[in-house]
This record gives structure tokens, sequence and C-alpha cells, in this order.
């Protein structure tokens, strides 16, 4: 059997026994854009980006979706996309999808003009002390968190004073990941933060990230919540310019941004390889979705 597109997931929403919301939800968005792109006239398939006994060149094309085992999995994933890119082509391009992996890519977005939330790195090996690494960086209530993660998985808010409860885990890390370290985002807590989809080139819709009470992390499975919410223009102008600047602009994508200390709008982070793109959010999307997709195949 040969397949235009495989849409890659997690193993565990294959066929899965027990359901949940979250897993109703990662089935519902994967059903919305298999619709979309069969009704485009390609014949879809869907499996598991680790399924050893799927054979990857019977696809022309794989599609990342909700693959989010991958940054515990770093370096098996690495090799598995090392060899999956001598076997099909991958959508975003593999390029990209290695570019985004690593938060370093903050970097490169702003010099190309991009504002970001202010972003220190701390590569591996650095041998200061984490107080010392807040010290330098000038701000006194921060962000920590490693270059390669997802789902705030190791993402401390370190308030002055704290540093020391954080000094163990922060060694062990940074000898053998690579960290950042921003400004906490005051805004985070009131306003929250808006995802920003965006399918070749132009913006489709957005969501309202809220955390729960008390907290900061706007994930759902840290209890934050979901909320409609309608884009100015100068957001549209603003996440619009963001994926302009990227060497190659992605076919899909989501824009993370927050209001910074300054009040600008700011990117926070750009998702390119697996990103939750709330389908279900907005009837037009999956449409919008397929049309990028079916104009980069073609």
């Amino acid at each position: 059997m040969k397949y235009d597109i495989t849409i890659l997931t997690e193993a565990c929403y294959i066929n899965p026994i027990e359901r949940d919301v979250y897993i109703d939800n990662v089935m519902l968005e994967d059903k919305l854009i298999i619709d979309a792109l069969e009704a485009k006239g390609l014949n879809v398939h869907r499996t598991n980006w680790d399924n050893p006994d799927f054979d990857f060149t019977t696809t022309k094309y794989v599609l990342f979706r909700a693959i989010w085992d991958y940054f515990d999995r770093f370096p098996e994933f690495s090799k598995w996309l090392g060899e999956v890119t001598q076997k099909t082509k991958l959508i975003n391009p593999a390029e990209q999808i290695v570019w985004n992996m690593d938060k370093h890519y903050l970097r490169d977005l702003e010099n190309a003009g991009v504002n970001i939330v202010k972003t220190d790195f701390i590569e591996i090996g650095d041998t200061r002390s984490l107080l010392q690494v807040v010290s330098d960086s000038g701000w006194g209530h921060v962000i920590l968190k490693p270059a390669v993660s997802g789902g705030a998985r190791h993402t401390y808010k370190i308030k002055p004073g704290e540093s020391d409860q954080h000094e163990t885990v922060f060694k062990e890390l940074i000898a053998e990941e690579a960290m950042l370290i921003q400004p906490f985002i005051n805004s985070i807590m009131d306003k929250g933060e808006v995802s920003f989809m965006v399918f070749g080139g132009k913006y489709s819709h957005a969501v309202l990230k809220k955390a729960k009470a008390g907290d900061f992390r706007v994930q759902d499975d840290h209890g934050g919540t979901v909320h409609d919410y309608e884009a100015s223009a100068q957001e549209i102008e603003f996440v619009q310019h963001v994926v302009s600047k990227c060497k190659i602009v992605p076919i899909y994508g989501r824009v993370d941004v927050a209001w910074d200390n300054e009040g600008n709008l700011a990117l926070v982070e750009l998702e390119i390889i697996e990103p939750e793109l709330w389908f279900r959010k907005s009837e037009e999307s999956p449409k919008m979705f397929a049309e990028a997709v079916v104009d980069y195949i073609n």
C-alpha cells in the first residue's frame, strides 16, 4: 500500500482502550485533518512515529502531530529522525524540525528582527552556580528551562532568594543539556499567553491559555485552561512577521505570544514540530491547514 501522507502520533494514541477528554481531543484533531486531507484527494494513513513494523518508504510524506514523547526520548528520536529522512519527506521539512527542536532558534529569530522574551542561554558544562547565573542575567524573578523540552519539563519559576532550592537540579541538568533563563513575564499570571495558529504563512485562528490560580504554567496538563480569542490586526501582523523570518516558511506552526514586561508583544515560543493546533476551535482551520499542505507537496 502506498500513501500520500502518513500522520505520526504517539503509540498511546493508536487505538487507545482507555479514553479521557485529553485523548479524545487528540483523536478528534487527527480525524479533522485526515478528513480535510482526504477531501483534497490524498491517501492518508496514521501510525505512531516509533512503529517498528511500518515501512516509511511506502509514504511520500510524514506529518508530525501528537509525537509528544519525543523530548523525553530525545537521543532515540534524533536517531530515528536521521533514518526516516532517508526514506521519506517530512512536514514540516526535516531541516526546519531539527532547527526548532532546540530553543536556540529564538536567538536566530531575534537576530532577524523578532521581539522575543528576553533570553540568556546557558551552555552545557557551564560552571557557574545558579545564583551566579541569575545574578549575571540582571533579572531577579526568572524562568529556568531546558533548551530542548516541552510540556514544561524541568521548567522552574525562581524568585529572588530561591536559587539555592534549585541548585542541585540545575547542576545535574547543565552537565547534560543546555538551559535558558528568562525574566518572569508578569502578564502571564493575569492576561495569560496566546497561541496563534499559522498555516502557509497566514494566520488562521487563536486561543488564549491561562494558568490555574497560583501557577504560571499554561499547559492543560498542569491545570491550564483554554479560551476563545479574537486576534487584533496588530497581533496578526506580529505572528505573520515571526513565521516570515524563518529560513523556510513553515507549512504549519503555532506562535505563542505574551506581553513582555515593557508591554510589548513578544515571542515566547514558535512551535513547528508537533504543536497542538486546536482545530476543534475553528471550523475552517482544517481546510486551511490541508490547503497549505497541498500547496507544499504540489
